[in-house]
């Protein structure tokens, strides 16, 4: 296979910055030196790895895309950029027929649906690019299927803890809340308890020093009316890397759909991307 040219957005972000230290390290990409970031960001580049990239505001990123796109063709972007900046970052990828996988929560997702179907390129659109978080949504979301009721009666109570930066409630949360709410809870996603504050994920959440700037733990707790029975679902991630592996992943997935002109239905989500790897 021949390499993939991919452009990373959301730099200087933390995650941004882990996968394009990744990709520049993975001989399946050729990285681009170019990054889509915030209007805010007063560098106009960064060094990744020894590799200069140049930063490009929103006002500055329509004068030079189609130097970029003449320069790299066939390059796939991955955005990992802010969930304010979602909507309009799918609009300019799906204006200038740039395949995208979505790591970025937040924003309008209806209206990110919308921009992706009403376009001419595929993308990968997830909550999370964990592919074993995504499984286990995936095994959630056949229990509320194929059981649906099953917790009837029962509370749920859901905390999310993630890095103070993190402006949105988690997506993944969102996504199992509603798992639980077809098996039977009543919950309403304002009700997430969203945890940012440093102190409390150390001293009540133990989470370790070193992943404080880069975490996601949550849990959830389902306690029968009568307090007889409780059942607890954890998933703990310390740092990023774990999304690294699903995002490169999706990026392949796109560019074999690219490549045999499979993409009719042109947004795909991460189980299509697992169901696909198989």
């Amino acid at each position: 296979m021949n390499c993939i040219p991919i452009m990373i957005n959301g730099l200087p972000g933390n995650v941004a910055r882990i996968m394009a230290t990744s990709a520049l390290r993975d001989e399946r990409f050729s990285f681009v030196p170019f990054s889509l970031t915030g209007e805010e960001i007063t560098q106009g580049e960064v060094s990744v790895d020894q590799t200069t990239v140049t930063l490009l505001k929103p006002s500055e990123r329509e004068d030079k895309i189609n130097d970029i796109l003449g320069s790299y063709p066939g390059f796939i972007c991955i955005d990992y950029t802010h969930p304010t900046a979602v909507n309009d970052n799918a609009k300019f990828y799906v204006a200038h027929k740039i395949p995208f996988v979505m790591g970025t929560t937040g924003g309008d997702r209806q209206d990110l649906e919308r921009t992706v179907k009403n376009g001419s390129v595929p993308a990968v659109i997830a909550p999370n690019m964990a592919k074993q978080i995504v499984g286990l949504q995936a095994m959630l979301e056949y229990g509320a299927n194929t059981f649906p009721g099953l917790f009837k009666g029962f509370s749920l109570q859901v905390t999310e803890s993630h890095q103070q930066g993190k402006a949105d409630t988690s997506g993944t949360a969102k996504a199992l809340v509603a798992c639980f709410n077809q098996l039977g809870t009543d919950f309403e996603i304002s009700n997430i308890e969203k945890i940012r504050d440093p102190e409390i994920q150390k001293e009540n959440l133990g989470v370790p020093e070193e992943y404080i700037s880069g975490h996601g733990w949550h849990t959830y707790t389902l306690k029968a009316p009568d307090g007889s029975a409780l059942f607890e679902l954890k998933h703990n991630i310390n740092g990023r890397q774990i999304y690294v592996s699903g995002t490169f992943d999706a990026v392949i997935f796109l560019k074999s759909k690219i490549d045999t002109n499979d993409f009719e239905q042109k947004l795909f989500t991460m189980i299509d991307v697992l169901t696909a790897g198989k």
